[in-house]
């Protein structure tokens, strides 16, 4: 068990790298060939951050683990919007803009209401998965429609004057290491796993919930903390919405395309609920709140900390 631990780890440090070093590859790549770094933050960067959970997901559903695929998602989803959102409210306050209220949760509710009306029969299926991954694509159809060149900022620069044939090489090495770490990081992920679910006598679901969806929100929790400590907050809620709208109709979407997804009863009547009632309950705080600080923080960490300790009772 000792092993399947330290695989764990060693996957999950494989994943994390493998996605920032596509994102900066990829993304280099794209302006290179002139492509707005609207554009690029919205697709490139967006699809890349989600990569460690796609992989995870369609690592999961291929080797007939779906409670790991699901539970992956369900769970990265209830720990954005309460436990990182939460631990970056501790660290500084994060404003309100209505581009989020209005938009983003709207979005974010939906495709949460969704996903429950498609897996309610106890399957996502590959049609369900093809109305899904088209709900992403008109997303961003819409924000490319909506959203100003000034209100996307890349922390991947490039320099057309020092555009040599080594840095070329050098993003198209980034672009193969990073997805052969993503491949190798999700499948030690995966396999060990299983062996740590087997060897601790718990479900699938439970490691899904708890171990693949917080590690796969590692780098959503450090990058929130960072922006708060630095005084960085203005995207954060938006970013974490993006994200479990990514989630769903991205990762889940392509996931079960690739493979329909057979989905647990308990996460269905049980994960999904509590996930509903997160993304429903952060709508009042918004609404009569200019931004969340520390006593939105302890009511999210708490929430938290009750749906963990449902999960593992």
């Amino acid at each position: 068990m000792l092993l399947d631990i330290l695989i764990l780890l060693i996957g999950l440090a494989t994943l994390i790298l493998g996605g920032d070093v596509l994102v900066k590859g990829a993304s280099r790549v794209a302006l290179r060939f002139d492509v707005s770094p609207m554009i690029v933050g919205l697709t490139i960067v967006a699809f890349s951050t989600s990569a460690p959970e796609l992989l995870v997901s369609l690592k999961a559903a291929l080797k007939e683990a779906p409670d790991f695929a699901m539970g992956n998602v369900v769970g990265s989803n209830i720990s954005n919007l309460s436990l990182v959102l939460g631990v970056a409210c501790m660290f500084g306050y994060i404003p309100i803009h209505k581009g989020t209220a209005r938009r983003d949760w709207l979005v974010t509710m939906l495709s949460s209401i969704l996903l429950l009306y498609f897996i309610s029969d106890g399957d996502l299926l590959f049609w369900e998965g093809i109305v899904l991954f088209t709900g992403i694509l008109s997303y961003l159809s819409y924000l490319l429609i909506k959203t100003k060149k000034d209100q996307i900022k890349l922390d991947v620069t490039y320099d057309r004057s020092q555009d040599t044939r080594f840095e070329q090489f050098k993003d198209l090495f980034y672009i193969i290491i990073g997805g052969a770490c993503l491949y190798f990081g999700s499948e030690w992920f995966i396999d060990s796993a299983q062996g740590l679910a087997s060897g601790l006598g718990i479900s699938e679901r439970i490691i899904g919930l708890t171990v693949l969806a917080l590690g796969t929100s590692l780098p959503e929790l450090f990058t929130s903390v960072i922006a708060a400590r630095k005084g960085e907050t203005d995207l954060a809620l938006g970013n974490l919405f993006g994200s479990n709208i990514f989630n769903i109709l991205s990762i889940l979407g392509i996931t079960s395309i690739v493979h329909p997804l057979r989905v647990n009863e308990v996460i269905i009547n049980s994960d999904m609920i509590w996930m509903l009632v997160l993304t429903l309950g952060i709508l009042p705080l918004m609404l009569f709140r200019r931004r969340l600080g520390t006593v939105s923080g302890i009511i999210l960490l708490s929430f938290y900390g009750l749906y963990i300790f449902m999960v593992l009772r």
